[in-house]
């Protein structure tokens, strides 16, 4: 099944960038690494709705992790990925911060 995530910019500007997304059941985020052009990269993300099985994040490194529910990371030096969800929607808040 290949699900439509949703995602809605709050705000977008030259290093700071807001982003509120919706991962429906079946969906699933592959290994990978954001690339930027220069700088770095740090995302703060924070998981307002749990799915109820799957859709964990795993990360290589995070700068800080709460109980999976706010996560710190390099997305730009550490590969990441998202699990598939089994059950339910995952809604993440998104803080994307380039320096």
């Amino acid at each position: 099944m290949t699900a439509n995530v949703k995602t809605r910019i709050l705000l977008r500007s030259k290093r700071l960038n807001i982003y509120l997304v919706r991962y429906p059941e079946g969906h699933k985020v592959g290994p990978h690494l954001d690339m930027i052009a220069k700088g770095r990269l740090y995302k703060l993300n924070c998981v307002l709705v749990k799915p109820k099985v799957g859709g964990e994040f795993v990360c290589e490194r995070n700068l800080f992790n709460l109980a999976g529910r706010v996560v710190l990371f390099r997305p730009d030096l550490y590969q990441h990925r998202v699990e598939k969800i089994q059950r339910g929607n995952r809604w993440l808040l998104s803080f994307a911060l380039t320096v």
